[in-house]
This record gives structure tokens, C-alpha cells and sequence, in this order.
């Protein structure tokens, strides 16, 4: 791997899409599980726990979108092309779930409840299987053409490895919601919270394991790079480490500790997929030449240079904010008049 501007480039991006990953993944984990009580209490608790931090964690995504548009217009434009009705799908499910959370409680009517609810909880399974589809097939590949262009239809883009990356994404984000609602409850939904996370950290480890051999036999260019690499392996081990710690800490009580390692493990699931990704952006299946990479989709380099310093500029504000905002709502959930 070679450090020049390009690939500096490449891991700011990839560190701001792990970041929103982390971050708005629990978001999208505690609105997955949000059915799963039809207490009305108990979900005002849960929409609480992630209330003063959901609309910061998404700020992880709008910077990350900027700046893969910044550095790398034409991934952008063939990004938005190739999965335009899936990225705008994506974006209304983000939407509903926003409005969701700031309307559910403005009335009291069971009926307007009940449908923001719903909304809520629709809206952050789909987007957390968007995303993951979306990553299925970077790492599977997509038609382009010689013009970089995408050259294949929506539906192409269900694949049933892309599906299985999706229903994975879903079960890590349900896992790691839960976690994060553990910490954020007390009483008797804090326990039956406790039920979700168990059940949810079997169906994330079931299906990490089904991907990563459907990996390993379906898609043998994603671990090349790995393979060539041994030192890499590494970072597998990480990964291993991680997923392996999360019912460890959590049998044994530690919560913050599991939520750590819940994140430790998108962390290194994240960077394993950069890794074996580079250089591509977007890997181009059935004919790799016309794979987009950090180089023939990049930036001039006075346009990298000159953004750069923008980043390290941006970045630190959106890192602050982040830390500020945790600091202040930590602790339990407390329902009280100013709540949702």
C-alpha cells in the first residue's frame, strides 16, 4: 500500500463510513428491535435512549458521502447511477425513521402511534439491509462499462450473496442496538433487553459465519489481498477477537465492555473489506479493467490537497461534537416532560 494522496483519501472515507457504521448502527439496531415490546412506556425508553444522539450519529453519513464525492466524483457518479433506486429508497427510509421519531408522540391516539412505529421500525430494517446489499455488491462487483458507467439493471443487484451481506448488516445492528439499550435501560425492559441482545448476538454470529464462507468460496478476489499478505491475517484475528468478546463481556455483565467490542468488530469488519477492497472503489464484475480505483477515479491532486486541508479541518469539529453530545446524555434514560 502506497501512502500517497489518493490513499490517504481512501481511508478518510473508509473511516467516516465505519464511523457511521458504529455510531448510527446502534441507531438502527434499537429501531429494528422497537416491535418487539408493545409497551407504549417502554418505547418512548427506547426512542429516548437514542433521542439526543440519532440526527449527530447521520452527520457521520453526510460527511462521508462529501467527501467520497470530493476525492472521488466519478465512484460517486457511477455509485448514484448504478444504485440510484436503492440509494433513494435508503433515503426514504432514513427519512420516515427521522419523522417517526420527532411525530410518534405528538398525539396521544393509538392509531398514530402505532403507524409511526411501525415507520420507525420498517425504516431502520430496510435501511440496515440497503446498506448492507450495497456493501455485497462492492465486494461481489458490478457491471461497468468502458466508460465507467453502470451497465446493469436494479434488479441484478439482488444477488443472493449481496442479500446475505444485507440480512448480516441487519443482525449486527440489532446486536449492537441491543447492546446499547442494555446500557441505556433500567427495570423491566432493561431485562427483557437483555433476552434481545443474547438472541441477537446467535443470529449475528450464525450469519457472520454463513457470509464468511460463502465469502471464502464465492468471492475469492475480496480475500487476495489477505492471502498474498499474511501479516493481514492479523486483522482477522482482530475480528475474531472482537465477536468472540461481545457474549463473553455480556454473560459476564460488563455491558460497556461489550458494547466496545461490538464496535471493535464493525471496526475491523470494516477495515478488512477496505483492505482487500484497495485499491478498487468499485470492482467492476465480469470485466475487472474497467474496475473504478483511487487513481483513474480521482480528484486532480491540487483538488485532493486542497480538500485535505478542509478534512483535517471539518473532521476534528464533527469528532468534537460527537464527544460533547455523548458526554452530556450519558447515563440511564430518565422519562420526564421534555421527553419524546
Amino acid at each position: 500500500m502506497h501512502f500517497d494522496l489518493n490513499t490517504i483519501w481512501f481511508i478518510l472515507v473508509g473511516i467516516l463510513f465505519t464511523g457511521y457504521a458504529m455510531l448510527d448502527g446502534f441507531d438502527l439496531g434499537i429501531g429494528a428491535l422497537h416491535l418487539f415490546t408493545n409497551k407504549d412506556e417502554e418505547r418512548r425508553i427506547m426512542l429516548n435512549a437514542i433521542g439526543p444522539v440519532w440526527d449527530g450519529n447521520e452527520v457521520w453519513l453526510v460527511t462521508g458521502g462529501g467527501a467520497l464525492f470530493a476525492a472521488f466524483p466519478a465512484v460517486y457518479a457511477t455509485a448514484f447511477s448504478g444504485f440510484y433506486l436503492a440509494f433513494y429508497l435508503l433515503l426514504a427510509a432514513l427519512i420516515f425513521r427521522g419523522v417517526a421519531i420527532e411525530f410518534r408522540s405528538k398525539r396521544p391516539e393509538l392509531w398514530w402511534r402505532q403507524m409511526w412505529d411501525v415507520s420507525f421500525a420498517a425504516g431502520s430494517v430496510l435501511s440496515s439491509l440497503l446498506i448492507g446489499i450495497t456493501l455485497g455488491n462492492l465486494a461481489w462487483g458490478i457491471p461497468i462499462d468502458a466508460n465507467g458507467e453502470f451497465a446493469g439493471t436494479f434488479l441484478g443487484l439482488l444477488k443472493p450473496y449481496p442479500l446475505l451481506v444485507g440480512i448480516t448488516t441487519v443482525a449486527l445492528f440489532m446486536m449492537h442496538g441491543a447492546i446499547y439499550g442494555v446500557m441505556k435501560t433500567e427495570g423491566a425492559l432493561h431485562d427483557k433487553m437483555r433476552g434481545w441482545a443474547m438472541n441477537s448476538i446467535i443470529f449475528f454470529v450464525i450469519c457472520a459465519t454463513t457470509t464468511t464462507m460463502a465469502t471464502l468460496l464465492y468471492v475469492p478476489h475480496i480475500t487476495a489481498r489477505v492471502h498474498d499478505n499474511p501479516w493481514l491475517f492479523s486483522l482477522v484475528l482482530a475480528n475474531m477477537l472482537a465477536i468472540a468478546n461481545i457474549p463473553r463481556e455480556f454473560h459476564h455483565g460488563r455491558d460497556w465492555y461489550a458494547f466496545l467490542s461490538s464496535c471493535a468488530a464493525i471496526i475491523t469488519l470494516m477495515a478488512l473489506f477496505g483492505v482487500n477492497q484497495y485499491p478498487d472503489m468499485i470492482y467492476s464484475s465480469p470485466n475487472p479493467e474497467a474496475s473504478l480505483t483511487i487513481y483513474n477515479a480521482a480528484s486532480s491532486p491540487k483538488g485532493l490537497g486542497i480538500t485535505l486541508i478542509i478534512a483535517c479541518i471539518g473532521v476534528p469539529v464533527v469528532l468534537t461534537y460527537t464527544t460533547c453530545v455523548y458526554w452530556i446524555f450519558r447515563g440511564k434514560v430518565k422519562m420526564d416532560r421534555m421527553s419524546y
